[in-house]
């Protein structure tokens, strides 16, 4: 139980600016409801001010991280947010990363960035200074405010340009000591969203731009989330559909196995051919044109009723594009009827695992209103590549025990990564082995969104009333409500109780303002204080004050001088 003496803050003093209509501008409830709170306020598109409320929950989530980084044996350390360019030229990520990546020049046109990430500013610190297997390995921290220039930020702190992030890295002398680390940030990653009060799944995930093969990331499972992930109730599989991989059930086509061209007037779509066949859309086959980085032509081939996973193409193609009406004629393809038999010389054929025991395949004919029907893969065309290209979905077949995936939407809060050698190699730091050769770093990364975790538990603890803030991030345990703060009674009950509760190292808001109860009634549960205390004349006459549990509507008559040393228990069992 805690000692600290905390001091209780009067809502009349208090600066959170509550608005009463949603803004049209917010889409997500975490959005509009930190704005109606009088928590955040926009200063420009993806730039936002925290206000006191606010900034109250993000240090607690910030402390919850801490305890967790410090436990697990991590050191905290801060680096300049203003990266040296040349760092990034380095590693090769100047160019790499994309239009996100703030770039700038000082008064003498030396090139720097804003940074997003810091992998290239703590191999740059750590090289000099990590120089035997002796000292390894190291796990490093900082909590820090980062900047990229999303394209269209929208949802408030769910994709700003600027957000408060905690991001970590590891140096290790071997690939075991790299696991070890790796597998202890899940498991603090796990603790810290539990702590935070989210339900959150940790996924297998694509790495990105950050690099690496091995990546989890943690997702707070919710309708408003951005991005799509699969998992499995039987055998706790997850994934999100940027990583997920299984082989999904296929049909074999129509007709006898033979090969048939078939005339199709007008049906250039998979709907369209399946109707046309009174055939499932999985017994078809999608093709899809285009064009590779290094400027190969490429036919991909899905099962119909899926689609071509752009995160797993542009691992086998680089960035690729699809191919134009005018890249197509010059191709010698037709859209809507492209396949696999007699496709014009030079184009690559891949085609997606799924398909690779199929023996009878309907697909476009390369013929404008003809399909085939019967083509066999040896018999009647060569695949180039079998690869993983499907983006997998919700019934697909679970790949570790068979059984149906289930779908559904999350907020990324956290992710961890296994970098491997990706930086050190590129920037040159190494390190003496115990035989005095000189090897590259086998780094991690981990990375927690901080202010997104704010909005993550928004999005999963509202109601229509407001947001319910879990007790161990609430930027106050307990609201006290006097309806008659004028009221010497009302007065003397609401300062014992304030009191009592601050001794306990409760922390406490006095909604002390001269207004109707109704309006007090809303402010505090829009602005979601875990526990109420309502201080009322009825309840006075007999003793009592009236305890509202914000989370379940329940509401209770207790004593005076009972209520203080009741509600400590309850938050103390609930930090």
């Amino acid at each position: 139980m805690s000692t600290k003496r905390t001091k209780a803050m009067k809502m009349s003093a208090l600066y959170a600016p509550t608005l009463k209509e949603d803004p049209a501008e917010a889409e997500l409830a975490s959005h509009r409801l930190l704005l109606r709170a009088g928590m955040i306020r926009k200063q420009a598109a993806g730039l936002y001010s925290y206000l006191p409320l606010a900034w109250r929950s993000l240090k607690k989530i910030e402390d919850i991280v801490r305890d967790e980084m410090d436990a697990a044996g991590a050191q905290e350390l801060l680096m300049p947010m203003v990266v040296d360019g040349a760092l990034w030229h380095e590693s090769g990520r100047w160019n790499a990363y994309g239009p996100e990546l703030m770039r700038m020049k000082d008064r003498h046109d030396r090139e720097f960035v804003l940074g997003p990430t810091h992998e290239e500013t703590i191999t740059d610190l750590v090289k000099n200074e990590l120089r035997s297997y002796k000292q390894l390995p190291v796990n490093l921290y900082q909590i820090q405010d980062k900047f990229r220039d999303e394209m269209r930020p929208r949802f408030g702190l769910m994709r700003g340009r600027e957000f408060i992030m905690k991001d970590g890295y590891s140096f290790s002398a071997t690939q075991e000591s790299l696991q070890e680390i790796y597998d202890d940030m899940k498991d603090a990653y796990a603790r810290i969203c539990k702590r935070c009060g989210l339900k959150a799944l940790p996924v297998v995930a694509d790495s990105g731009q950050i690099g690496g093969d091995t990546s989890v990331e943690f997702m707070a499972l919710a309708d408003a989330g951005e991005a799509s992930l699969v998992y499995c109730d039987d055998c706790g599989f997850a994934a999100d559909d940027e990583a997920a991989s299984t082989k999904v059930a296929v049909t074999e086509g129509p007709g006898d196995g033979t090969l048939e061209k078939v005339h199709t007037p007008g049906m250039g779509t998979i709907e369209a051919v399946a109707d046309f066949f009174g055939f499932p859309q999985n017994g078809t086959r999608k093709s899809l044109a285009l064009i590779a980085e290094d400027g190969t032509k490429v036919v991909a081939i899905v099962p119909g009723d899926h689609e071509l996973n752009e995160c797993k193409a542009e691992k086998i193609f680089g960035e690729y594009h699809m191919m134009s009406e005018e890249e197509l004629v010059e191709a010698g393809l037709f859209k809507g009827f492209i396949g696999p038999v007699n496709l014009p010389q030079g184009i690559r054929l891949v085609v997606d695992e799924s398909l690779r025991e199929s023996r009878s395949w309907a697909c476009g004919a390369n013929e404008v209103d003809y399909h085939f029907i019967g083509a066999c893969p040896d018999r009647d065309f060569t695949v180039d590549e079998w690869a993983d290209l499907i983006t997998v979905r919700e019934g697909d077949p679970c790949p570790h025990c068979g059984r149906p995936l289930k779908g559904a939407r999350g907020i990324e809060v956290s992710q961890v990564f296994q970098l491997g050698t990706k930086y050190s190699e590129a920037m040159g730091a190494t390190f003496a082995d115990e035989n005095g050769e000189e090897k590259p770093f086998i780094m991690g990364c981990y990375g927690v969104g901080v202010s997104r975790t704010l909005a993550a538990v928004v999005e999963q603890h509202n109601d229509e009333h407001g947001i319910i803030w879990p007790v161990s991030i609430a930027p106050y345990e307990v609201s006290i409500v006097p309806l008659d703060p004028k009221l010497d009674e009302c007065a003397a009950a609401c300062d014992a109780i304030s009191s009592a509760l601050c001794d306990a190292g409760i922390e406490v808001v006095v909604d002390d303002r001269d207004e109707r109860s109704g309006v007090k009634f809303a402010d505090n549960d829009l602005m979601g204080f875990p526990y109420q205390i309502v201080i009322g004349k009825r309840g006075l006459k007999n003793g009592t004050v009236e305890l509202k549990d914000r989370a379940t509507g329940d509401r209770v008559d207790v004593a005076i001088d009972e209520v203080a040393s009741r509600v400590a228990q309850m938050v103390n069992e609930a930090r």
